[in-house]
């Protein structure tokens, strides 16, 4: 094994360069993060090194800046004819995933201006494949990366990207997908392009036959949002909390929309829809002198709700989702007060439709950011659960 290997230059890069890639880094990361989420697996060696991946998309250019450490600042090898073939392509190439420039068919000087940036210590990152394969087989490996390593006397790492085919295609549109980076063993910069496509096949292979680590929990709770019987759950829930169920729908929302973000909004509106129709039987009922059992709440909440009504009429459900009154004691104390239905109707849509639909999509939100951590989602349900428990009787108490 060369040299080089075992004693890696320890070269550190300027300060500017490690701020500029430790912004971009964390911006990389936030954006797959909200799309299903970045995982690295191993690490790069000290000093400079050539990076070698496999290329299937472009996202696999953020997925590489996100994962691998500031410190090598990454500079991105791009093709010249399209990323610097325009103003602001070549700016919004240079200044959010520092690439050069690289010339099809002719680019081995591009490649060796860089030799001198390798021995500072960065990583220059190339696919050289040269461009995106189309069925997830990798293409034959040109020498490039391996003469500009040679030049420079640094290693080669070989890399594997899963999930960025799925995440953004080619000629595809963007989907919800984990990203999965392997960081292999280096190599010496004398490897031949057989011996360097191997090493990252292999890793290729392996990152994307890894399993990704579930909850039980989860996976069922997903089974059941999935199916026909996701949506009037959803309903049935917010419907009964409208009336009488204690359990307000956020809860429900809580729980599922981190299970399965991408059902977010159909169940946030399915819960709408359950609290808009439970509130107006609520309304009904009220006025025909029913009254249905109202568990945790308290005559306090009753004499506020009604001196709101008789102040602002229908609009006075607008309190409704900051003060922590239940939807249900609104809606009899509306029907109490002989408050129209269409007015309940539409002050109680705009109320219960901003709280609902903030609350679901937020969760989804959160469930895309711990999508590689699903396999803890037994301990969310619990600290969910938990946290509503205290919530509601802090509530309940604050009422009294």
């Amino acid at each position: 094994m060369s040299t080089f290997l075992s004693t890696p230059v320890r070269a550190v890069l300027p300060r500017r360069s490690r701020v500029a890639a430790a912004l971009r880094r964390g911006l990389w990361w936030t954006v797959l993060s909200l799309t299903g989420g970045v995982e690295r697996r191993g690490r790069l060696p000290r000093g400079g090194c050539v990076v070698v991946a496999n290329h299937s998309s472009h996202a696999d250019t953020a997925a590489l800046l996100a994962a691998l450490d500031a410190r090598h600042g990454p500079a991105i090898g791009a093709a010249a004819d399209y990323w610097f073939a325009s103003p602001w392509r070549r700016r919004i190439c240079r200044r959010l995933a520092a690439g050069f420039p690289v010339r099809r068919g002719g680019g081995m000087e591009d490649l060796l201006s860089m030799a001198g940036e390798l021995r500072g210590g960065r990583a220059v990152v190339l696919f050289p494949e040269g461009t995106r394969a189309r069925d997830g087989e990798l293409g034959s490996f040109h020498r490039g990366a391996l003469v500009l390593a040679e030049e420079a006397g640094v290693p080669v790492v070989p890399v594997g990207i899963a999930g960025t085919d799925r995440l953004l295609p080619k000629h595809g549109r963007l989907r919800s997908s984990l990203v999965r980076v392997t960081v292999g063993e280096p190599l010496p910069s004398a490897v031949s392009p057989e011996e360097a496509r191997d090493a990252v096949v292999a890793l290729h292979a392996r990152t994307v036959a890894e399993p990704l680590r579930d909850s039980a929990t989860r996976r069922r709770v997903a089974a059941v949002v999935i199916s026909r019987w996701g949506l009037p759950l959803a309903f049935c829930w917010a419907f009964a909390e409208a009336l009488s169920w204690p359990l307000m729908p956020e809860l429900l929302l809580g729980a599922v929309c981190v299970a399965v973000p991408r059902a977010a909004l159909k169940m946030s509106l399915g819960a709408l829809a359950g609290s808009l129709a439970g509130g107006l039987l609520a309304l009904q009922l009220a006025s025909a002198g029913v009254q249905l059992p109202a568990p945790l709440t308290t005559d306090r909440m009753r004499a506020e709700v009604r001196h709101e009504l008789a102040l602002e009429g229908a609009s006075a459900v607008r309190h409704q989702p900051w003060n922590g009154v239940p939807f249900k004691v609104y809606g009899a104390e509306a029907g109490r007060a002989g408050v129209p239905t269409l007015d309940w109707l539409a002050a109680s849509a705009a109320a219960r439709g901003s709280r609902t639909l903030t609350v679901g999509l937020a969760f989804a939100g959160f469930g895309l950011l711990l999508r590689r951590h699903r396999r803890r989602y037994g301990r969310y349900l619990v600290l969910l659960g938990g946290g509503f428990a205290v919530g509601l009787s802090l509530i309940v108490h604050g009422w009294s």
